[in-house]
């Protein structure tokens, strides 16, 4: 499966269990890592484990084995990693706290900001 169709499947999954405020992030140019990370928010430590075991059901449905699991137990942050792609799934409080968006975020112009400095 393209990192692309595993993107639309992880959103899909993520959207069955009415995640909020989901983004993607293309990080092919920070790490070797992952192509894409995917952000979304749950209302609750219950939603966050049921996102996590939404998109972990649905790859597996699909024949692509998550290579870990990581905080369902908790649910206060979730990550599912399916290779190509990487779910963060959040409480509104640990998305706030984090701010993942801005940690994997490159700034327009990389020469305006070092010359600020």
């Amino acid at each position: 499966m393209q990192a692309k169709e595993l993107q639309l499947l992880v959103i899909d999954a993520l959207e069955d269990i009415k995640a909020e405020d989901i983004k993607v992030l293309d990080v092919t140019q920070m790490t070797d890592v992952t192509d894409f990370m995917i952000i979304a928010t749950g209302k609750s430590t219950r939603q966050v484990k049921a996102l996590a075991n939404s998109v972990s059901s649905q790859a597996k449905a699909a024949g692509i084995i998550p290579i870990g699991m990581e905080g369902e137990d908790v649910g206060e942050w979730a990550l599912v990693d399916l290779g190509d792609v990487i779910a963060h799934i959040l409480t509104p409080e640990m998305r706030s706290t984090y701010n993942l968006e801005k940690l994997w975020s490159v700034p327009e112009n990389v020469d305006q900001v070092s010359a600020e400095d």
